[in-house]
């Protein structure tokens, strides 16, 4: 009997990443460590608390998302070519999925918690390292393929 045909060979070389996904993926790495640091406080001069960024349940699709983004970069990076075809060019899907999390992540950092406490005059919710490190880090992951992206539609 025949040996089944091997795949082609993972191999982890990041210089087959270029210096954007490099720079995204880095971002995202950061984002998704930021995800689970505290983003919101809440004070009432006695008591206080935090909750991570992923209070606002949506948060949850950015986690997803980066991940996915992460684990597709690593693919890039472990073959010479990919063992699939996506239904978008490559830098489109990153574009995409990077404008996607930075889109609910700014939402995130706008809306922050509320609730029933803040009938209380004392309460007081705020941001915490987290949530800036998170924006911070979407800002970045989208901006190398977003700005070109922007200038060529202003061009047209």
């Amino acid at each position: 009997m025949a040996p089944a045909a091997a795949g082609p060979a993972f191999s982890l070389d990041l210089k087959r990443l270029t210096r954007n996904d490099q720079m995204v993926g880095g971002a995202t790495i950061v984002f998704i460590i930021s995800l689970f640091l505290p983003w919101f406080t809440v004070t009432d001069g006695v008591f206080s608390a935090s909750v991570n960024g992923l209070w606002h349940g949506y948060m949850y699709i950015a986690l997803i998302l980066a991940i996915a983004e992460i684990a597709y970069l690593v693919l890039r990076a472990g073959f010479e070519q990919l063992p699939f075809k996506l239904p978008l060019e490559h830098e489109q899907a990153m574009l995409v999925a990077t404008a996607v999390v930075f889109v609910l992540t700014v939402l995130s950092f706008v809306f922050k918690p509320a609730g029933a406490s803040d009938a209380f005059a004392s309460v007081n919710w705020g941001w915490s390292f987290g949530a800036l490190i998170g924006l911070a880090a979407a800002v970045v992951a989208v901006l190398p393929l977003g700005l070109p992206f922007l200038r060529s539609r202003a061009g047209r």
